[in-house]
């Protein structure tokens, strides 16, 4: 994909939220009756996908409440489905919701729910699934998904088929904050997720987290018209990036995720292999710190560490130029809402040096990284390190075991690596991190200025007020929050030729992580 195919890409995707706002402004359906489109090669049935992946560990869960990595995602993808899927270009399209529509101002909104669709047990999805599976990640309830439904006021079944959604506040972007990957839809009363019971077009064979998920085709048509192609999906854990290319090369898996970009070009030469690049959206890469907390409350400190990394050098060397420069939020140049005006926080010894003495603190910082945050943390963590002897400061670089990083490192220690994947919305992308109180507040941000800013954009329908908004938001992140976002990566996946289906997404890699229900083997 060249420049000019990213850029149109990119405006195809900005422009949703706009077109979904007027539409709820003036009270218009947001409904679609058709599935995304498909390739035009006819997808084949049959065959077993195996997947190598990074983005787990051994105390993954079936329960969707969990989540918080790729392979969660993934397996989860196989055997449930959500309410609203986002196509390649990211809009918001139907999955199990087959149509909405919202009332002026975006506070009340329609959906209506397929018939006839089925759960693995036999039972017939209806209204009731749907509001039980919302109700999952509300109230009491450790999902990081209750944030983002704090708005719901009330969830109300109109029919078997129907349900309405009554905010608070007005969200235009209502339907993409459903397509949030916990939001799996679930049978009503559902407690124990170790026997999956969903919609998808899979069942679970084997459970083996950190080592490997087996799923198996079900019998019949799945309910996707040419999805579902795989009698048997292999995902199999494999954390090592050079492991997992190894197992490519030789044929002992037929899809990667998060390729190394410094074997990108090897990769490339090799005729059996192809090579999926999305750039500009990728994963952000960053370190993180609790500014509720000495010394990082101490603003000077971050600002001396924002200044004292060294972007360029670590997306050139780490990323091999498949990045580009982060500024410390996590909106990526592709979002219609990122600010190109806005100053960035660039390498600057001088700068660094005078804020760590007007802290009167120059370290020792201590930054906990491992490569099961993602891969080539630990080079970045040491260039970091290297940077910052210019400034006079000092890092130690602490080197972590991968398995339960995300349970025991983050966001539990105040300075440490981890990577943040694309939301659908500017709203998503800030609030989930950077809303006060979230349970993924990973920096422990909490601004009431930055949270109204956030919530009145959510309801305002004049576009330039709404870019202002996130403007300054973006500006207040970039000076004030605990996030050093150093790069946004290009999405690497890579696969057998004899593999069509992997195709560059607008949200997650290895297709939305639906490659096992999107893909086929030619």
């Amino acid at each position: 994909m060249d420049q000019k195919e990213v850029n149109l890409e990119s405006k195809l995707i900005l422009d949703r939220r706009q077109i979904i706002a007027g539409a709820a402004a003036i009270g218009l359906s947001a409904a679609f009756s058709s599935m995304p489109a498909l390739a035009q090669t006819t997808p084949k049935n049959g065959g077993t996908l195996r997947l190598g992946m990074e983005g787990g560990s051994p105390s993954d869960s079936l329960d969707p409440r969990t989540y918080a990595d790729s392979i969660p995602i993934a397996y989860s993808l196989m055997f449930w489905n959500l309410l609203v899927e986002i196509d390649s270009k990211g809009n918001a399209t139907p999955e199990l919701a087959e149509s909405w529509e919202s009332k002026p101002g975006a506070m009340e909104w329609i959906f209506n729910i397929r018939k006839g669709i089925t759960f693995t047990s036999g039972k017939t999805l209806d209204a009731d699934d749907v509001i039980y599976s919302i109700n999952l990640h509300r109230g009491e309830t450790k999902s990081p998904s209750k944030q983002i439904l704090e708005p719901i006021k009330e969830i109300k079944k109109l029919s078997s088929n129907q349900i309405q959604i009554t905010l608070s506040t007005g969200n235009a972007d209502l339907p993409a904050v459903l397509s949030d990957y916990h939001l799996l839809i679930v049978p009503a009363g559902t407690t124990d997720f170790s026997k999956p019971d969903g919609t998808g077009a899979y069942t679970l064979a084997e459970w083996q987290p950190g080592v490997r998920v087996v799923a198996k085709r079900k019998p019949g048509n799945y309910w996707k018209p040419n999805r579902g192609n795989f009698d048997t999906v292999e995902l199999r854990y494999i954390g090592d990036s050079a492991a997992r290319t190894q197992a490519l090369m030789t044929g002992q898996v037929d899809a990667i995720n998060r390729v190394d970009a410094k074997t990108v070009n090897l990769l490339s030469k090799n005729k059996g292999i192809k090579i999926s690049r999305t750039p500009g959206s990728g994963n952000r890469f960053a370190f993180v710190a609790h500014t509720d907390v000495d010394p990082y409350k101490n603003r000077d400190v971050m600002l001396g560490l924002k200044h004292g990394i060294d972007r360029k050098k670590i997306v050139d060397n780490v990323f091999s130029g498949y990045a580009t420069i982060g500024n410390d939020h996590l909106l990526s140049p592709t979002n219609a809402y990122y600010d190109h005006k806005q100053k960035m926080n660039a390498y600057d010894p001088d700068k660094a040096k005078f804020h760590f003495k007007k802290a009167g603190i120059s370290g020792p910082f201590e930054l906990q990284v491992s490569e099961g945050a993602f891969s080539g943390c630990t080079d970045a963590a040491v260039i970091f390190q290297e940077s910052l002897k210019a400034t006079g400061a000092s890092l130690d670089v602490k080197r972590v075991s991968g398995d339960g990083y995300w349970d025991n490192v983050w966001p539990k220690v105040p300075f440490c690596a981890v990577y943040w994947g694309t939301r659908p919305t500017a709203d998503l992308q800030l609030s989930t991190a950077f809303l006060a109180g979230g349970a993924w507040n990973d920096t422990r941000y909490n601004n009431p200025k930055f949270d109204k800013l956030i919530i009145d954009a959510r309801v305002e329908l004049n576009d330039a007020k709404r870019r202002s908004m996130y403007s300054e938001a973006q500006s207040m992140l970039s000076g004030e929050a605990g996030m050093i976002c150093f790069a946004i990566g290009d999405y690497l996946d890579a696969c057998t030729t004899k593999l069509a289906g992997l195709e560059p997404h607008a949200r997650y890699d290895l297709n939305d992580q639906r490659l096992a229900e999107k893909g086929w083997f030619v």
